[in-house]
């Protein structure tokens, strides 16, 4: 089911996620949601389950859906994930559905490897690199309660007021 986005300053977005034990009814129903929702934005290419109100650490990507094309492992669903390793730092332009109004200039790690939970609860890793890697970055700091207007190089030379909010 589309859930409604939150949007900062929630103080939700703020707020660490709790690990998740088990697979419930709930979990499931939260995956669903969050893959809807991700769908129904039109334009979103991953969200974590703090920006729909429930503080657990599951996050769904899917890099394919951005506006360029490039490598990627298709939708994904991580519970619980972690980054392991992580090589090299470039600057990349951010924006998020929980801040519409705003993209920003910031500094990720152009690889990494990531271990998670499937929705199996089976412990996965995963090594990518370029927008997919920036993409589970970006979740990841959700989950932590850390959104990209944390992370802006510089708050006077580098977050932008969108031109076309979609949102």
């Amino acid at each position: 089911m589309v859930k409604p986005v939150l949007i900062y300053p929630n103080q939700i977005l703020k707020a660490a996620s709790a690990p998740i034990a088990e697979i419930t009814s709930e979990l499931s129903a939260v995956v669903t949601d969050l893959k809807d929702t991700m769908l129904a934005a039109g334009h979103s290419v991953g969200i974590a389950a703090a920006q729909i109100g429930v503080l657990s650490r599951v996050v769904v990507i899917n890099a394919s859906l951005g506006r360029k094309p490039c490598e990627n492992h298709g939708e994904l669903v991580l519970i619980n994930p972690e980054i392991i390793d992580y090589e090299g730092i470039f600057r990349t332009r951010e924006g998020c559905m929980s801040v519409p109004e705003f993209t920003g200039d910031v500094n990720r790690a152009a690889k990494i490897t990531v271990s998670y939970l499937d929705e199996a609860l089976c412990l996965k890793t995963l090594s990518t690199e370029g927008f997919e890697a920036v993409v589970i970055q970006h979740e990841i700091d959700h989950l932590d309660g850390v959104l990209f207007i944390d992370r802006v190089i510089s708050r006077k030379r580098d977050l932008y007021r969108r031109k076309d909010k979609k949102c």
